[in-house]
């Protein structure tokens, strides 16, 4: 046990912040799974925004990492784009689902010539000019 007053306080402040830790992450991890289990895509559409926000804040309180945070940013705008465009592309629909999420997101960007999808995944990094 803690002999000061102090660390008596650290520790009943530690827990009070552990508990609010805990609550916030859980209740982005079930955000998370609504959001992965929606089929529809207008739903999931709405959702989207403030699951990211959520997932922002707790990465900005160091709940959990930044990269975490990146990492399921990625995937979930990823699977969002892939709902939206195969309900704009309802033919695609049987293939999504045979062939899952990432043969569906080629195919679509194979026939969509107008690129209206737009995929977090964009990786344009350009190499800065040599001087």
């Amino acid at each position: 046990m803690a002999n000061h007053k102090s660390s008596i306080k650290r520790i009943r402040s530690n827990d009070a912040k552990r508990l609010s830790n805990r609550y916030h992450a859980k209740t982005m991890r079930n955000a998370i799974k609504d959001l992965r289990t929606d089929e529809v895509s207008t739903s999931a559409a709405e959702k989207l925004p403030k699951v990211i926000a959520m997932v922002d804040k707790l990465a900005k309180k160091n709940v959990i990492h930044k990269n975490k945070a990146a990492n399921l940013k990625s995937k979930l705008t990823k699977k969002v784009n892939v709902l939206v465009s195969t309900a704009k592309n309802p033919i695609k629909v049987e293939s999504a689902v045979k062939t899952g999420a990432k043969a569906a997101t080629k195919a679509v960007k194979k026939t969509d010539t107008k690129k209206t999808v737009k995929t977090a995944t964009k990786t344009a990094t350009k190499k800065p000019a040599k001087k």
